[in-house]
């Protein structure tokens, strides 16, 4: 089994896994901003229905939280449900969109306390070496802060390359923007090793580049098959 890794990028790309094909994506992130400090745990099923049809659960396993003032929290995460379907337009190109639910799992001082709902276009596309993926979404915020906008956008692009035996990079420009929210952009770049085909071993770092983004983040995880069960 190949798998087909959606880390490090925040892009996820068009193809979902093959049908019957289920994957495990996990890792740890830690960021700062000022004196927060947050550590998670992320995780993602990824599950292939049928031809170009997908199935993703995932979301944040636990959570490690401490805001400027030093209060500390920790908890299980939000979870997301989300159907995805890929349109391939040739050998080098697809389409896709992902319609995504977010759930309340978390206590509210640890996530959203309401259900967002997502739509995400996405295009991608090989270039030789290079990998292309470009997503873009509109978020429907559940609980929105007093004279904040209810809907959100994101765009973020993505472009991967083989560069050794088993190494390939990952650069990645990504942002969000809500109506009486600081907006959100940061810059992230990763290199992952993949032997075989069969998993993937990444590491990154990411940068904020404006006022409403986390200061840093590092990271790391895998990507493995689980299973083939048709």
């Amino acid at each position: 089994m190949t798998v087909n890794p959606y880390r490090p990028s925040v892009s996820n790309p068009a193809e979902p896994p093959p049908p019957g094909q289920l994957e495990l994506e996990f890792g740890a992130l830690h960021g700062r901003s000022g004196d927060a400090r947050t550590t998670t745990l992320p995780y993602l099923f990824k599950l292939g229905l049928a031809d170009n049809w997908g199935f993703l659960l995932g979301g944040d396993a636990y959570i490690w939280s401490r805001d400027d003032q030093g209060q500390r929290e920790r908890g299980v995460g939000d979870t997301s449900l989300t159907l995805k379907r890929a349109y391939p337009v040739n050998e080098s190109t697809s389409l896709g969109w992902e319609a995504t639910a977010t759930v309340p799992t978390a206590k509210e001082s640890l996530g959203a306390g309401k259900a967002d709902y997502t739509l995400n276009g996405i295009y991608s596309r090989d270039m030789g070496e290079l990998h292309l993926d470009v997503n873009l979404n509109a978020t429907r915020v559940g609980n929105p802060e007093p004279g904040t906008a209810r809907m959100a956008q994101g765009l973020s692009v993505a472009l991967s390359a083989n560069f050794a035996h088993d190494w390939s990079g990952t650069a990645e420009l990504s942002g969000t923007h809500r109506t009486g929210v600081a907006a959100d952009a940061q810059l992230l770049a990763a290199i992952a090793y993949s032997p075989g085909k069969r998993y993937a071993v990444d590491v990154g770092i990411a940068r904020g580049l404006t006022r409403g983004a986390q200061d840093w983040a590092v990271f790391s995880g895998f990507v493995i098959p689980l299973g083939k069960f048709w």
